[in-house]
């Protein structure tokens, strides 16, 4: 089994890098944005697959509110337009302010659930909204006795 780690700083000192997982877009429903739910075989031994689609699901759930257009939306739009989109030099719209809820939900889970087991979550707004990118870690005491095998392999993106 993986080592523990503790928090993030610990994860980042103390371990080195071993892989990347990137969980692709899904294209099925059109272009909004939503990501793949299909669990990567390399975090099997590293994370509940519950955990892994609650993460992703959260998620895919923020990015539909973040594009759902309603009244506000349109009230944004106009408040815009009628001030040439100086308004936004004084305000947050409300995509901007679910993109925060969404960097700091990633945050948490984290610190909580992914940095434990030795995994870490990439914000997707990182990678032009393109990929959750999922690093692995190993403990640097473990990497030693292994001949290479923890050095960074080539990704699995598909």
């Amino acid at each position: 089994m993986a080592t523990e780690f503790h928090n993030l700083q610990e994860l980042r000192h103390s371990a080195s890098l071993a892989n990347k997982v990137f969980i692709q877009r899904d294209y099925s429903e059109g272009t909004t944005c939503k990501f793949q739910s299909k669990f990567p075989s390399e975090l099997e031994s590293r994370i509940e697959r519950k955990l892994f689609e609650d993460t992703v699901k959260t998620l895919n759930n923020y990015y539909a509110e973040a594009e759902k257009i309603g009244g506000q939306s349109y009230l944004e739009g106009c408040l815009a337009c009628s001030t040439a989109y100086l308004i936004f030099l004084c305000m947050e719209t409300r995509y901007e302010k679910v993109l925060k809820k969404i960097a700091k939900y990633i945050q948490e889970q984290n610190e909580k659930i992914f940095a434990p087991r030795g995994l870490l979550i990439t914000d997707p707004i990182e990678r032009g909204m393109r990929v959750i990118e999922i690093s692995i870690y190993e403990d640097r005491g473990s990497s030693g006795s292994s001949s290479g095998s923890s050095s960074v392999s080539g990704s699995t993106a598909r």
